[in-house]
Order: structure tokens, then sequence, then C-alpha cells
């Protein structure tokens, strides 16, 4: 498989290296590929394009010798051989004793797989639960350490860094949760399925990392939360910071609510809320993608 530069990002070639599940809902993929020397971020909230294979497939199709054009050709493929695309932030980078990267780990939230599931599994969750070593596909990345794909960007003045999110931004909150100075004054709050999915977060920040768990919860992100995180936050108060910086990630009806709760209700400057929906109840990231 031969890649293709579209800077600050191109395409690598990589394959499955391990597994490992973190949790019900959670599982990590660790990927290789000779070239991964090239491939630099800043880490935080590092978003990613994921291409996978359909069954059956070898590895992903991507028309690559396209150049420029490859994704006018990726999207007129038929849908049965056109690879699945998926959005995922960057869990973390390994370097190698000479400086160049040696693996890399995106987390995965699975939705719909395992025994008395609600809702049937999508591609991606239908892959990473299967994913063993040796499985090829080929990511988007960034070539720039520093490049538009990463959102999480605190002004210098913060005085308190707010992390709200559900499932599919634990991943990016916890890199940003460890990428974070000591001194940093944190508090974050994740809403995850099940109380399994919780994890010990290593960080040098003096931070404040709240837990919401789903009770009686299907596994299907957004399902509401005995406590929603609007709730969580607003039972908290925030009254001791005057120059907080808000990063809000996940299902995009849960986050405009709790967006609109910091800017109108704690009068909270836009400028200092980064607000990202990974997702929308009820669509597709193709839906997604095409009605955006």
């Amino acid at each position: 498989m031969t890649t293709a530069v579209a800077a600050p990002f191109r395409f690598f070639a990589l394959q499955v290296v391990r597994t490992g599940r973190l949790g019900p809902s959670l599982v990590r993929v660790t990927f290789a590929g000779p070239d991964l020397d090239a491939f630099h971020s800043h880490g935080r909230d590092q978003s990613l394009s994921l291409f996978l294979p359909h069954p059956g497939q070898a590895e992903p199709v991507v028309p690559l010798e396209l150049g420029d054009n490859w994704w006018q050709g990726w999207r007129e493929l038929p849908d049965d051989v056109r690879a699945v695309m998926r959005s995922y932030t960057l869990r973390a980078l390994r370097r190698d004793a000479l400086g160049q990267t040696a693996e890399i780990d995106i987390d995965f939230a699975l939705h719909g797989v395992g025994p008395g599931a609600a809702t049937p599994a999508g591609p991606a969750s239908r892959w990473a639960s299967r994913a063993a070593a040796g499985d090829r596909v080929l990511l988007l990345g960034p070539a720039l350490a520093d490049n538009r794909a990463i959102r999480f960007r605190p002004p210098a003045d913060t005085d308190l860094v707010v992390l709200c999110g559900d499932e599919t931004a634990v991943p990016a909150a916890t890199a940003i949760l460890e990428s974070l100075p000591a001194g940093s004054r944190v508090r974050a709050w994740l809403e995850v399925p099940h109380a399994g999915d919780a994890q010990d977060v290593r960080t040098r920040a003096d931070a404040e990392i709240t837990w919401l768990v789903r009770r009686g919860a299907t596994g299907r992100p957004g399902t509401p939360a005995t406590t929603t995180v609007v709730d969580a936050v607003r039972a908290a108060g925030l009254t001791d910071a005057e120059r907080p910086y808000v990063w809000l990630a996940g299902e995009s009806g849960q986050v405009k609510a709790v967006r609109r709760y910091f800017v109108a209700e704690c009068g909270v400057d836009r400028r200092r809320v980064t607000f990202v929906g990974y997702w929308r109840r009820g669509m597709t990231e193709e839906q997604l993608r095409t009605a955006g």
C-alpha cells in the first residue's frame, strides 16, 4: 500500500500490533507502521481519520493513486467496497530511542457490541471488537505537530480548565489531562455507560475528575445518565474561577446544552469555550458528513 501527502496531513499505512480492553465499552488498539517517523503531533485532542476494511477485505480501499483527488474517488466507490471512514482522537504516541514514532494508540468506544446490546453495532465498533495483530488500516494523520485538528488551546491566562464529555470524548479528555503541566487546575466530568469504563488517569495537574455512570444504560452513547453532565456542573458551582477555559465534546445535543449553560448562565466568554460534536443521536457519520 502506498501513501499520499495532503499537508499538513498525510496517509499512513498501519497494522494492528495488539489490542486491550479498557472496560466494558472501551478497547485500545495499538498500531505501527514503517513510516510513522513522519507522524507528528502535540497530542491533546488530536483528531485523526481512520479508514477500515469491510469484512473479507485484506486492507481498506482508498484510491490513493488519485493524489489530491482521492476524496472524490473514494466517495464514488461502491458502498460495499469503499473503506469505512471514522473520526477518532490520538490517545498516545511512543517514540523509540532514535526519536522516531514507533507506535500509536487509538481508543474505541464500542456501541452495540456484546450480549444484550439494544442497538446493532456499527462497522467501526464491529471492527475494533474483533481487531487482531496484523490487521491493516489506513490513517490520515498529522505530518506537522501543531495542526488545525488540535482544538484544545487554552488561553495563557486560564485559571481553571473544565473538561466535559461522554465516552466518545474520554480518549481525548484523558490525553489532555496527561498533557497538562503541574499547577494547572482542572475539573472534569466524563460520562460513561458502565462503572468499569472509568479509568485511573495519571496527570501532573491539580485535577478533580468525576465519572458519571449511566444506570440502566444500554451501552449506546447519549443514554441519559442518572446525573447529566449539565446537572453535575451546575451542582459544582464553579464560582472560584475568573478566567476558565471550557472544553466540551461528545454527542452534539449534549455538547450544545452544556455550552449553553456555561455561556448563558455562567457568563463564560464564548471565545473561551471549545466545543466539538463527535456524533449526533440517530445519525451515522456518513449522514453527518453529508448534512455538514
